[in-house]
């Protein structure tokens, strides 16, 4: 059973299939047609919607999502929000409003995910009033691809919603909605993911199970070795909108509490492997300011909502663009299962194309992030045909740090490059123990043509692929050339904003990340 609040009513839904989608439940047993399919592969947006869940004072607090590919049953517990529900009666809601005024449609078929996530943001504004800036825009609408009227008026309509008077549905009304929201998702919570029959159907169905905690999804894994792991299902859901497969045995580790929590340590942080890129970005901002920034550029938001670390880990895309990060900074994976945890580099994790070293009955538990070592940097270029919402045709993470004006510590890490993501050693002894001039990088990338292979694609050949890397870690040389010119006029106090080494500084930081 599915219960959930759709619009403020409460739905009860049995029978459902493990691999129903969001937008299937809308379109074709609810008649909600409002929510369109685009693409159906989470990267166009018509299909947004807004998922509302309740915080622990019972105050709704929602994301945008791409109802193609999340998976029906994890709105147990959710108060979802589509287009047909923002008007109050013949009021439209300010984000409505504001795309009439500002001639914001055009054909229409991709205004209702627009509009739901213009409606995202006025929440957001409203709870949290902070300037709209172009970044904020950019990150709020960089989900929703079809454009016909260009970018000024769906711009110009996120800028103005606040004009326009303020649209209360019987929904948002109702006082009461948050606290039954809460208890809604309690009660689900407290029968979720037991193998047994003594405890109620919700949040059940044939083949999906929602386990809560880290024992219920060892019993599970034990019973089931082969059902297919979901977290925020952005990729795994492409399997049956893309390839036409039948999910039969789901296991739900979205809610798994051991899953979702971030632990701080002396050495570092180890991130649940259901925590969602939304919520690691402010994380990562202080430690690591250049992997936050390039998260910005990892699909649109309504996917980062949902897509979580593990989930990018797992899936042992070589085109990924946290795996290779993670492997510049050496970070570690806890993997668990019915025969108990261990631990591994991710380095050793990836072994050929889509090929892991974890079991059949094993799991990702949580990602080791260190803290940065004294001196330590790192940039991470991501190369697209797109800036935002696309995939990766090569990605390279490199961290460093100098001593002595010599390079220690190398890590060069690249997606896009080989069957796996993967760092290169050859290279980065290269340039171990070097200064960073010139010769040292020459060799450095005579070594990197040599010991990666990447293959050729619709998103570049394999000698792009090549000369691209090769001209990252040109990047790299000329900017840690920047940044040392400039910290030597800084010491001699010859630096202005006329100065030429300043100037070459501001420009290659516009590409930093």
């Amino acid at each position: 059973m599915i219960d959930f609040y759709l619009n403020g009513k409460r739905q009860r839904l049995e029978g459902v299939s493990a691999d129903t989608s969001i937008l299937e439940l809308l379109r074709e047993q609810l008649g909600q047609t409002g929510t369109k399919e685009g693409c159906a592969t989470g990267d166009c947006g018509a299909c947004t919607v807004a998922i509302g869940e309740a915080d622990a004072g019972g105050e709704i607090r929602y994301h945008s999502a791409n109802a193609c590919v999340t998976p029906a049953h994890q709105l147990s517990g959710c108060h979802l929000v589509t287009v047909e529900g923002l008007a109050d009666d013949e009021r439209l809601h300010p984000a409505q409003a504001a795309m009439v005024e500002c001639h914001g449609s055009q054909c229409g078929f991709c205004t209702p995910g627009i509009v739901m996530s213009l409606f995202t943001l006025y929440e957001d504004q409203q709870k949290h009033p902070a300037p709209l800036t172009q970044q904020r825009l950019e990150g709020v609408l960089g989900g929703n691809l079809c454009r016909c009227t260009g970018y000024r008026p769906i711009r110009d309509a996120a800028l103005t919603m606040q004009d326009h008077p303020k649209a209360t549905p019987a929904w948002a009304a109702d006082a009461s909605l948050g606290t039954n929201v809460a208890a809604l998702a309690k009660d689900v919570g407290s029968n979720e993911g037991h193998t047994d029959n003594r405890h109620a159907d919700i949040g059940k169905a044939p083949g999906y199970a929602m386990p809560r905690d880290i024992a219920s999804l060892r019993e599970l894994k034990a019973k089931r070795p082969e059902a297919r792991l979901v977290a925020g299902g952005t990729d795994l859901w492409l399997e049956t909108t893309q390839q036409v497969k039948d999910f039969t045995d789901i296991i739900d580790v979205r809610r798994v509490a051991e899953l979702t929590a971030i632990e701080e340590v002396d050495t570092g942080w180890w991130i649940g492997a259901s925590v969602t890129l939304t919520r690691l970005m402010p994380l990562l901002a202080e430690p690591y300011p250049a992997f936050e920034h390039m998260m910005h550029r990892f699909a649109g938001s309504q996917i980062r909502n949902r897509a979580t670390l593990g989930g990018n880990i797992a899936n042992a895309s070589p085109i990924g663009d946290t795996p290779p990060t993670l492997l510049a900074l050496d970070a570690r994976l806890r993997l668990d299962g019915p025969r108990g945890s261990r631990e591994l580099p991710l380095e050793d994790f990836f072994l050929d194309y889509k090929k892991i070293a974890m079991d059949a009955d094993e799991f990702i538990a949580a990602v080791f992030l260190p803290r940065p070592a004294a001196g330590q940097q790192l940039k991470v270029w991501k190369l697209s045909k797109r800036r935002e919402d696309d995939i990766s045709a090569v990605l390279g993470a490199f961290s460093w740090r100098l001593e002595d004006g010599a390079m220690r510590d190398v890590r060069l890490a690249f997606g896009g490059m080989a069957a796996i993501p993967r760092r290169a050693p050859t290279a980065e002894a290269a340039l171990e123990g070097s200064r960073p001039d010139a010769a040292a990088f020459a060799h450095a990338r005579a070594a990197l043509a040599k010991e990666l292979t990447p293959m050729s694609d619709m998103r570049g050949s394999a000698d792009y692929r090549t000369l691209a890397a090769g001209n990252l870690l040109e990047r790299l040389r000329l900017m840690i050339d920047a940044e040392s010119r400039s910290a030597s006029n800084d010491s001699h106090g010859l630096n202005s904003s006329h100065n030429n080494n300043t100037a070459t500084k501001v420009t290659l930081d516009a590409y930093a990340h």
